[in-house]
């Protein structure tokens, strides 16, 4: 019994110096805590492993991270709530900005007047074909086409953009493939990276004038009077 209570000192002598807390050395030695602290109380305060600091560091701020945490997400929706039903004139000029931020536009050296809008969010796109809608635009006017890195799951990303416009797979045109660099250290990975959607409207010459039109009136309007 004796030499047993010898080995159990010494083994919580070794853990001790190892860098175990007195609550680790109860839990392997099954003995209680006051036993442990009698014997090794003559030991210097081991010093922390880098884990150890990290996981204290990570208990003494959680409460912090989980309070802004809600404080960001009631500031989400009180901004949601702040929107509500938008007018069609409202969503007329939205769809303007969003179009002239994200859509393509003609160039000194390039003067194609079509109306392309390609974006990765799909909140995005679901205002672009309402903004479309409001204009008019019959949906056998408008072209799909998905744009997505090689490596990535690309039946996944057509099935997603497809379902999200309210169309068949089969009716996308073919999907444009971005080349895989093994070098390049991509973030936009995972079972939520979708790539992105083109939408276009086809013999949309006259749409895009109106659009550069809209947009110049936007920017005429938005200057202070003298």
């Amino acid at each position: 019994m004796v030499q047993a209570k010898t080995e159990l000192q010494a083994r919580a002598r070794e853990l001790r110096l190892a860098g175990k807390t007195y609550n680790e050395i109860v839990a392997e030695l099954g003995v209680a805590k006051s036993s442990v602290s009698l014997w090794v109380r003559d030991l210097p305060q081991p010093r922390k492993t880098a884990e150890q600091m990290h996981l204290m560091r990570e208990a003494r701020w959680a409460p912090h991270r989980q309070e802004q945490a809600i404080k960001r997400d009631q500031t989400k929706r009180d901004a949601t709530h702040e929107i509500g039903r938008m007018s069609d004139r409202e969503l007329f000029l939205v769809g303007i900005g969003l179009y002239w931020s994200e859509g393509s536009k003609t160039k000194p050296h390039s003067k194609e007047e079509r109306v392309v809008f390609v974006n990765s969010d799909p909140g995005m796109i679901q205002v672009y074909l309402a903004w479309l809608s409001l204009l008019g635009v019959k949906p056998d006017q408008l072209q799909y086409r998905v744009m997505i890195h090689e490596s990535a799951d690309i039946s996944a990303a057509e099935t997603f953009w497809a379902n999200l416009v309210g169309v068949d797979v089969a009716a996308l045109s073919k999907t444009t493939l971005k080349k895989h660099n093994p070098k390049t250290v991509r973030k936009n990975v995972g079972e939520e990276y979708r790539g992105c959607l083109a939408v276009r409207v086809l013999n949309g010459a006259d749409l895009y004038r109106r659009i550069e039109g809209w947009w110049y009136g936007i920017v005429l309007a938005a200057r202070p009077t003298a």
